[in-house]
């Protein structure tokens, strides 16, 4: 069989895997926080006998672009949003930690500070966020969290913790299939004193979709034109085939 299947095959394979990273993208257009997956893939040589003058398409590892959302006013004490670099830090269902930048947050029934998807915000100590029932809390622009209990009277203000942020070197972080990022190691990152937060307000995400739904459009194309690739070189088989049977 003419090796052309298989270098369309291939080529269509990675056509439907970034199909499916831009849908995802486009469909979190409007989730706070989210950042864009990118999809790529690139010609490979295919080695064996003969001389490798054909090429395959090989996906690479896919990045995540870290540009920044734009801040959106909400005016609610619990949201917050990093501003310049860094990440929230947050303990996963695993129990190891994670990073994001979703800043909607709230104090769910057993008194922890959780993102909008339940997870716990750590602090600087390493140990999840908890407060006692209170009548008023302030997060500052450096994650301090600043309470009123309950009863107290208006000067009784307590600072519990503080939201634990990092700022590692770009490239040391990826993006896990529940959307937190990581380190390679799931070693916790240091905290980092310098990231700063606006109170009141969330990062939108950066994802553009005129550019997700121009580029679902072009893969459609490829894809299609990978698809006829296949079927020319069914058609040449099937005649190489008649031809042999004629001899």
């Amino acid at each position: 069989m003419d090796k052309v299947l298989y270098i369309g095959m291939s080529g269509a394979r990675e056509n439907m895997l970034a199909q499916q990273a831009h849908a995802n993208n486009l469909a979190n257009a409007t989730t706070k926080g989210f950042k864009a997956d990118m999809a790529q893939a690139r010609a490979m040589q295919v080695f064996g006998e003969g001389h490798p003058s054909r090429v395959y398409a090989m996906t690479e590892r896919p990045a995540t672009n870290m540009d920044s959302g734009t801040l959106i006013e909400t005016g609610r004490k619990l949201d917050v949003a990093v501003q310049g670099d860094g990440w929230i830090a947050v303990q996963t269902p695993d129990g190891n930690e994670g990073y994001t930048r979703a800043g909607e947050l709230q104090i769910d029934a057993l008194g922890r500070v959780v993102t909008g998807s339940g997870l716990p915000v750590i602090g600087n100590g390493g140990e999840p966020i908890v407060v006692p029932p209170i009548e008023q809390i302030d997060i500052a622009n450096d994650g301090g969290i600043t309470i009123r209990p309950q009863g107290e009277g208006a000067a009784e203000l307590i600072l519990v913790d503080s939201i634990k942020f990092v700022n590692p070197e770009p490239g040391t972080l990826f993006k896990g299939v529940d959307g937190l990022m990581r380190t390679e190691n799931q070693v916790p990152l240091p905290p980092a004193l310098d990231v700063q937060i606006r109170s009141g307000y969330l990062e939108s995400s950066n994802v553009n979709g005129v550019h997700e739904l121009t580029n679902m459009i072009t893969l459609a194309r490829q894809f299609e034109m990978h698809i006829k690739m296949m079927k020319t070189a069914e058609e040449n088989s099937s005649a190489a085939a008649k031809i042999l049977q004629l001899s």
